[in-house]
């Protein structure tokens, strides 16, 4: 079962020191069978764990901790959070207290003191059993038997955040994260639209003014709610507004009438926008990060670049925004735009959302989409495990091409999604807009698959 919070056996303060597994991974960087037989040698051997065999697993499972905790990259090197870590390893309170903050922002930790707190209101006696089944009403489960909230919480209790087993410390909270409990509180008390509507303008990146329709619309069309045609400020907007995360000025009725418009505030981008932000930049390119936190219009810019590499990186850069409107998650990377002068790159997304799918996205800086652009697509999809294609282009899509996705839609379960540059410049002017796209090419495989009953 795959897990919402950190695999952590073995990587836990009460077996290993945090600083000095960060100098064992320091001083073998790069080479894991290296670092797991010295994790194994200087905790695992002195302090027992059984046969040799059972020591090496002991070792894995503390490197693996240090991935699931993004201390560590799959390539035995430490990622950018573990390297500041290293780097305050003298320092123990600011050690600990750097890496609980990156457990309540990034993994999940802030979920699961909420739901330690409601727990403690309501009188419930707190073990894993009962905590497994809260944690889930909230949307995050591990596996049954695991001790992944155990060893968060010993984790956070070495940055200061526990005073007892399982009672929080909301003073250390709010130190750690500039947020109060009451901050929290508000924002997990928020009705499933608003939080959809809260997220979907988090999604657009940019302050606004928006149309408070069209957020609503994307709102709509990317986390599934249902909403009604009338009364958004009361159901909605207002409780933003009095939460502090948004402003908006009313719209006029009557012939003429002009929509609600809503600009997001200083605190969105503190508590949802710019966490969001961190995490994608941890996944990426360190060449890539500045550009995503560039406005579309400004990166399309950049895909006219006369340098390739600006181009290529542009090219990337545009996929992520495109696919961060509609909240699908980043996979990998399979081709940079780099490595082909900024003519294309090959990104994968994935959405667990209603039902699980996977998306491969291909932008092209070309003029023409192909068929055999499209076909090369198609054909990956066998080795990526593919449900949707996205074919971007800052040129045109060919009619050849358009044909051929058509045949391939008829003929198998894919659905090939074109966007061109007419639609990318829609999505520019309003980031909104990808709804309509997206619908338009819905409507159009739909069209396409449909058989006879």
């Amino acid at each position: 079962m795959k897990s919402d919070l950190p695999f952590g056996s073995e990587f836990s303060p009460s077996q290993i020191d945090l600083g000095g597994v960060l100098e064992i991974v320091r001083n073998n960087s790069g080479d894991i069978p290296a670092i797991e037989d010295t994790i194994k040698t200087r905790y695992f051997v002195t302090h027992g764990g059984g046969s040799d065999s059972n020591r090496r697993k002991l070792a894995m499972n503390t490197r693996l901790g240090l991935q699931s905790y993004e201390i560590l990259g799959r390539d035995g090197r430490l990622t950018e959070l573990g390297e500041e870590l290293y780097s305050l390893r003298s320092n123990e309170k600011a050690l600990y207290g750097r890496l609980a903050k990156h457990i309540l922002v990034n993994l999940q930790g802030t979920t699961l003191i909420q739901c330690l707190q409601d727990m403690e209101a309501a009188g419930e006696r707190i073990d894993l059993v009962k905590l497994r089944k809260w944690l889930a009403e909230r949307g995050v489960h591990f596996p049954r038997g695991g001790k992944h909230p155990s060893m968060m919480r010993l984790w956070l209790a070495k940055g200061g955040v526990f005073v007892g087993t399982w009672r929080v410390d909301e003073h250390r909270v709010k130190e750690l994260l500039g947020m109060t409990a009451e901050d929290i509180d508000i924002l997990s008390g928020f009705t499933v639209e608003q939080t959809a509507y809260l997220k979907a303008l988090a999604n657009i990146g940019t302050a606004g003014p928006h149309k408070s329709n069209d957020v609503e619309k994307l709102a709509i069309a990317t986390y599934g709610i249902s909403s009604q045609e009338k009364g958004l400020p009361g159901r909605v907007l207002n409780a933003l507004r009095d939460a502090g995360y948004i402003t908006y000025t009313r719209g006029t009725g009557g012939r003429g009438s002009k929509h609600s418009m809503v600009t997001a505030t200083a605190k969105l981008q503190a508590d949802l926008v710019e966490p969001l932000i961190r995490q994608l930049e941890k996944q990426t390119d360190a060449k890539l990060r500045p550009l995503l936190r560039k406005p579309l219009d400004q990166i399309l810019i950049e895909l006219d670049s006369t340098n390739k590499h600006v181009r290529g990186l542009a090219l990337e850069a545009l996929a992520f925004k495109l696919m961060r409107l509609i909240d699908l998650d980043y996979v990998a990377t399979r081709l940079r735009g780099t490595a082909t002068g900024g003519a294309e790159v090959d990104v994968i997304f994935e959405s667990s959302r209603l039902v699980y799918s996977r998306w491969q996205v291909q932008c092209k800086n070309t003029t023409r989409v192909s068929l055999d652009d499209v076909a090369k697509e198609v054909g990956l999809t066998h080795l990526l495990k593919s449900n949707v294609i996205v074919m971007v282009s800052t040129g045109k899509i060919g009619e050849e091409a358009r044909r051929y996705a058509n045949k391939i839609m008829n003929d198998s379960n894919l659905c090939i999604v074109m966007i061109d540059r007419k639609d990318i410049a829609s999505i520019a002017k309003n980031p909104a807009s990808i709804v309509n796209v997206f619908q338009r090419e819905a409507v159009h495989a739909m069209k396409t698959k449909r058989i006879e009953i």
